[in-house]
Parts: C-alpha cells; structure tokens; sequence
C-alpha cells in the first residue's frame, strides 16, 4: 500500500449546520435542476454508491448499507455529530475554505473544530464585489471600496477564488459560465474608462444582493486578484465550460509570477491537466475527478498523471453542503492514488520509493508550496 501524509484540500466548502430529510439530501448529491428518474433516487449515481461505500463505516454501519438505514443513522447521531465523524474520518489535515458560498454553512473555525483540521480562507471575488456595492452610493466609492477589500482579503486569506460554489447550482453555474466567457472574450486588463462604465451600469441596474455578470467587472476582478501577489482558482469543471477557454487569459498572466489553479476540471480533466503541463504558473486539481467518478476514480486520475508533471498537480476534494461529500472526495481520491501507483510499482515501471514521494507530492506538498502554508504559521 502507497503510504500518503494527511491531505491538503485546496478548496471545500463549509457543511449545512441543520438536520436534512431525505429529499432534500437527496439534492445534494448532484448539480440536478430536477427531481430523478421515476422509479431511482440520486443515490443510483456513481456519488451516490461511492457514499455508501465510504460513508457508513464512519457512522458505525457496514460499507453499502441500503440509503433509508444509512439516513435513519444520520438522524440518529444528529447533523454535528454526522459531520464530526465523516470530516475526522476523511483523513484531510488542512482545508482551504471558499467562505463566499451562501447558505447555512460552518465557516473557517467550525469546520476546523468539526474535522480536528487547520483551515485557511479562500477570498471570493464577487461576494468582495456585492458587499462593496452594497455600501457604497456612487461608482467612486464603489471602485474605491473594492479596491479595499481586495487588499484586506488579500492580508488574510490564502488565495482568491471566482465562481464560488461551482456545480452546486443555478447561480453557481451560470457565475462559472460568466467568468468563462468574460476571460475567454477579453483576457488582459480592463482600462480605467471601461471599468468605470461597467461599474455604473452594473450599479445601476442592480438590486441590492445583486450578482456580478458584467464581463467588464469581473475581468477587473481577476486582475485585482493577481495584483495581489496571492493564487487565483479558476472553476473549470462541469457547467463552467472546458478550460481552453482561459487559455488567453494564461497567456496574459504567464509573467505576473502569479499562479493560477485550475478547479473541478472532471469530465475535462486531461484538458486541465495539458494546460498545466504547457504553462510555468499554471496548477490544475485531480481531486474531483475520483470523488466524481466513483468506481472509476483509479482511470480517471490515471489519465490526469499520464498528463501534467507531478509537481503541478494538486487534490482538492470540493466538498459541498454535506460532510459526506467531502468524505467520499478525500477517501476515493487516496484509495485511487494508491491503487494507481501501486500498480506501476508491482509491474516494474516505478520505484516503492518515487511512488511515495509523488504520492506526498500530490496529496499535500505541492499545495503546501502553491498556497505557502507553511509560511502562516
């Protein structure tokens, strides 16, 4: 068996502090717009059966459990105690946290103190964006708040991210599709001029909560970012679009020294992975891919390996609204990994020792040097 450290999750989400019935944990399992097909349940997904292959040992159960038992248990054990259990139970160390999701969701400290873990922020853009708007009463003291909040979040937090809660649901999808389209259509700075205009239109047609879409704002949020100095996550995955779409945006930062990372590619994996690969400051995630994939996540990360060197790959498990989804990310990732490179080893192509040193590299070391955790203390 591959032996790997404690994970680094580069990016998470905090988990729902209330109890759930069964319906609506149920809609948690997928990026569905709707109910299942008549007759199955979102449980007969691959998410679906690798949570009962990993969730109920956790909880005290057999691995398979039917779904109405394993939820009985759930209500059982209560929704704090539920998630005590699967985030201890996942084997991650350090989480980085998107703290821009909505929702009822344990912020930085709680999910720190659930999972016994340390947690780091992870800045949103477009919350920084709402809130700035939301105080400010002409586009001067907008642009000027924003720029603010830019460089206090900047002070804390150890990365920024945009398209928060990607593939957890209608505002997600389409902020993802947005930031594509925007990065994609224009990819180097906006002038002074433009950001001013689209700050007043957006102002101005805006209801107050409302969110950033405007192609303008959101390439100058993106450029604020990067004048931080921190990396930037760049949701690729699912709804968002495939990643070659940021390709011109890659080009236009390759000589800023900032690095960016490239989140949920899965099912565009290998895309993300060539451009990592292709591009000195570019990182891409193998994480969701095996917590996506279930009974394929050794395939799939494979071909995310066979791809990007090691060294700019990283996991992120992109657990969401339910402690079992980031259970089944961290757990199928590590098991995935092992049985990948343990297999190259007992054919002869690798070495015991080069696939433990990957192992660490991408289980936690090359997080550890992107984000400069060690430098937090």
């Amino acid at each position: 068996m591959i032996e790997t450290p404690p994970l680094v999750d580069q990016y998470c989400q905090g988990v729902l502090r209330t109890e759930l019935g069964l319906a609506t944990f149920e809609a948690q399992l997928t990026a569905s717009a709707g109910p299942p097909a008549a007759g199955t349940t979102f449980f007969d997904s691959q998410t679906g059966f690798a949570l009962r292959r990993w969730c109920p040992p956790l909880l005290g159960l057999e691995p398979h459990c039917a779904p109405v038992r394993y939820l009985a248990r759930r209500r059982e054990l209560g929704a704090a105690e539920t998630a005590r259990r699967l985030l201890r139970g996942s084997g991650v160390a350090t989480r980085l946290v998107d703290t821009a999701v909505p929702g009822d969701l344990t912020g930085t400290k709680e999910l720190a103190l659930a999972g016994d873990a340390e947690t780091f922020e992870l800045a949103g853009l477009e919350l920084l964006a709402e809130q700035a708007a939301d105080t400010s009463g002409t586009v001067a003291a907008f642009l000027a708040n924003l720029a603010g909040a830019v460089h206090h979040a900047a002070s804390g937090a150890v990365a920024f991210t945009c398209g928060s809660g990607s593939g957890s649901g209608p505002r997600s999808g389409s902020a993802a599709r947005s930031w594509g389209a925007a990065l994609e259509a224009g990819p180097e700075p906006p002038g002074p001029g433009e950001v001013r205009g689209a700050a007043a239109r957006w102002l101005a047609g805006r209801d107050k909560g409302g969110a950033v879409r405007d192609p303008v704002l959101l390439r100058h949020l993106a450029w604020s970012a990067v004048a931080s100095g921190l990396p930037l996550q760049l949701h690729t995955g699912g709804e968002s679009g495939e990643p070659e779409r940021l390709t011109r945006f890659m080009r236009e930062t390759a000589g800023t020294g900032v690095r960016l990372v490239l989140l949920g590619g899965y099912p565009h994996h290998r895309q993300a992975a060539r451009l990592a690969a292709f591009f000195p400051h570019v990182h891409a995630d193998v994480g969701a891919a095996p917590g996506a994939s279930g009974a394929r996540a050794a395939a799939v990360l494979a071909e995310c390996l066979e791809t990007a060197p090691f060294g700019k790959l990283m996991f992120a498990g992109g657990g969401r609204q339910l402690p079992e989804l980031h259970a089944v990310g961290a757990l199928a990732f590590r098991e995935a990994l092992g049985r990948v490179l343990g297999g190259w080893v007992a054919d002869g192509s690798w070495s015991w020792r080069d696939a433990e040193r990957v192992a660490a590299m991408v289980a936690a070391g090359n997080a550890r040097r992107v984000y400069r955790l060690d430098e937090r203390g």
